[in-house]
C-alpha cells in the first residue's frame, strides 16, 4: 500500500512537470517579447567619467526597440524641445531657440549646398539670416512632424517648417532632424534643412 501511494504520487508529480516546465519556459521567454534586456551589474567606474560618445552609439546599437509606453514617452520629450524652439523663435529669442540643439562644435547643420558645424556658427548663420538689419525672423510654424525612435537615445524627426513674414511672404521647406538624448534632454545633433 506505502509503495502504491508512493508510485502514485510519483506518477502525479511525472506528469505535473511537463506542465511546470512549460510554465518555466513562459516565464523565461516573457522579457523578449516584451522588449526587456536583463540588467546587469557592474562595479562603479573608479574615475566616474560619462561614457564617451562612441560608447554611447555602441550601447545604441544593442537596444531592442523600446516599447510602445516609453515610445511615446520619447516621443513627447522631443515634441517638447520642438514647441520649446517654436516659442522662442515666435518671441524672437534666438539663443532660446538654439537651445534645442547639441552645444558642441560638432553639431552639423546642412541647408542648400552649405554646410555649418558647431553650435556658435550656426547661431551667428541665423543670425545673420534673421536677426541683421532689415531681417526678420518672422513666426515660425512646424507641420507634419514625423518622430521615427530609432533606441532609447536617438530618433530622426521630419517635418515641413513655415515662417509668416510681416509682408505676407511664407517661406517654407522641409527638415530632417537627428535627434540624441543627452544628460540635458533631447538635442538635435545634425539638421538638414531646404527651402522651396
Amino acid at each position: 500500500m506505502f509503495q502504491e501511494k508512493a508510485l502514485e504520487e510519483e506518477g502525479r508529480i511525472a506528469l505535473q512537470w511537463p506542465l511546470m516546465r512549460n510554465h518555466l519556459i513562459a516565464l523565461l521567454l516573457v522579457p523578449l517579447f516584451l522588449g526587456i534586456q536583463p540588467q546587469t551589474t557592474s562595479a562603479p567606474s573608479q574615475n566616474n567619467t560619462p561614457p564617451s560618445d562612441s560608447e554611447v552609439q555602441q550601447s545604441d546599437v544593442q537596444q531592442p526597440e523600446a516599447p510602445a509606453e516609453i515610445r511615446a514617452e520619447m516621443e513627447e520629450g522631443i515634441k517638447h524641445v520642438l514647441v520649446s524652439q517654436i516659442e522662442a523663435w515666435n518671441h524672437g529669442k534666438l539663443e532660446g531657440f538654439m537651445q534645442g540643439y547639441w552645444h558642441s562644435p560638432d553639431l552639423t547643420f546642412f541647408s542648400g549646398a552649405s554646410i555649418t558645424q558647431g553650435w556658435e556658427p550656426t547661431l551667428l548663420r541665423y543670425r545673420q539670416r534673421y536677426q541683421a538689419e532689415g531681417k526678420e525672423m518672422g513666426k515660425l510654424e512646424f507641420q507634419d512632424l514625423k518622430i521615427d525612435v530609432l533606441g532609447r537615445r536617438a530618433a530622426v524627426v521630419t517635418g515641413k517648417w513655415q515662417l509668416t513674414m510681416s509682408d505676407g511672404k511664407q517661406p517654407h521647406g522641409l527638415f530632417t532632424l537627428v535627434m540624441k538624448k543627452m544628460p540635458a534632454g533631447w538635442r538635435i545633433v545634425h539638421d538638414h534643412t531646404s527651402a522651396e
